[in-house]
């Protein structure tokens, strides 16, 4: 008799449980809800924390992660999802270590992620990214197979944003491959090649003329130039 009514309290004890993890999530699927409707982001942060915990899933561990790294909270991002790709990774859970790695300069970390989202679907966005992070790795190669992937697919509505001056601007993607085709062909030939960088450079200028950091290019690379004529006097 003793045994049947320490299991009836057991069953009773798991019932009850189960019922208020149910509530729980209710209510903070609720709670999740009304901080959306409110455009409360760290409320929704909190809300998705708690669902997690309480109903684990990879789909709401991706979209927590993809909020902090909206955020610029890219450290949090990845220490929800990790580092590391995964064969069954989703496109938001590799566009998150992409973008969350590339931010925390760590380059050849973010290019791994960004070669599987090319894959998945590739595009002149991902590919201008892939051409970037070559570049600073020193894979002219694969650089270049970008760059002229880029230059072949990008559309006139197609813009890129550049974030150097105080205020963000845009030009056309294509003319953020055109300086990437420059800064190519400086890498490969930094002393040799500066008046055909300066070039390309100023065809680009013709294009987008608001193209800042292409001026801010162009003035250093004229820098050098007299710095060599100077050193041959």
């Amino acid at each position: 008799m003793k045994h049947i009514f320490i299991i009836l309290l057991c069953v009773t004890a798991l019932g009850a449980n189960a019922q208020s993890k149910a509530e729980l999530i209710k209510h903070f699927e609720a709670y999740n809800t009304q901080m959306r409707l409110q455009g409360d982001v760290q409320g929704i942060i909190n809300a998705m924390t708690h669902l997690n915990v309480l109903q684990p899933s990879e789909a709401r561990k991706d979209t927590l992660a993809y909020i902090y790294t909206t955020e610029g909270k890219y450290m949090q991002a990845l220490n929800t999802i990790g580092v590391d790709r995964k064969i069954d990774d989703s496109e938001m859970a590799l566009e998150v270590k992409a973008v969350s790695l590339k931010a925390l300069k760590q380059p050849e970390g973010a290019l791994q992620h960004f070669e599987a989202l090319f894959e998945k679907r590739p595009s002149p966005e991902l590919a201008y990214e892939l051409a970037e992070l070559n570049l600073q790795l020193q894979n002219l190669d694969k650089a270049l197979e970008h760059i002229n992937y880029g230059l072949q697919n990008a559309t006139p509505e197609m813009k890129r944003a550049y974030y150097e001056k105080q205020t963000p601007y845009q030009v056309a993607l294509k003319s953020g491959f055109m300086y990437l085709k420059g800064l190519h062909l400086y890498q490969k030939a930094p002393k040799e090649n500066i008046d055909a960088v300066v070039g390309i450079l100023d065809e680009t200028l013709k294009a987008s003329p608001n193209f800042n950091l292409i001026q801010i290019t162009k003035r250093e690379l004229l820098r050098q130039k007299q710095i060599l004529q100077d050193e041959k006097k």
